[in-house]
């Protein structure tokens, strides 16, 4: 069993999360808000300047087993007071072994003690039953009635 551990990215790590974002967009384009191609016109992501500026209400969780980075998630404190999870990747060699839980679950813990048991949303893509599933056993309620392509679920801190 290998073991995984989570935290928060390092300035000096932004490069290395460029490269699982652009990862995870080569091979789940129908997941994410934007395709690999406009990606790679992009020479620095916004996030990539969040974790280098350690921005306070924007940042990164890594799923690293011993050095190698296997999954991301972000965080993004919005301007209404909740907060929004955008941008959950596991590697596929590293699917189904409860990382993107522990992930999830690791970004819930930061962005609760740092905002005080904030809300949290996020979307989901219709027919991504594997996201949808897991967001749902860690406590994620789906949103009725909105307007967007996406299913948009909630998280509420007990």
């Amino acid at each position: 069993m290998t073991s995984i551990s989570y935290r928060k990215l390092l300035p000096t790590e932004s490069k290395i999360y460029r490269a699982i974002r652009l990862e995870s967009l080569e091979k789940f384009p129908e997941s994410f808000g934007a395709t690999y191609q406009e990606a790679l016109s992009i020479e620095k992501f916004r996030i990539e300047t969040d974790i280098e500026e350690q921005t306070p209400e924007r940042f990164v969780f890594g799923a690293f087993e011993q050095q190698e980075l296997v999954g991301i998630c972000t965080f993004v404190k919005n301007e209404n007071g909740t907060g929004s999870i955008y941008q959950m990747y596991v590697k596929k060699e590293f699917q189904g072994k409860n990382i993107g839980q522990g992930l999830i679950e690791a970004v819930i813990s930061e962005a609760c003690q740092k905002f005080n048991r904030i809300e949290i949303i996020l979307e989901v893509t219709p027919g991504n039953d594997k996201a949808y599933n897991l967001y749902r056993k860690i406590g994620f309620q789906e949103i009725p009635n909105t307007s967007s392509e996406e299913i948009s679920m909630r998280y509420i801190p007990r």
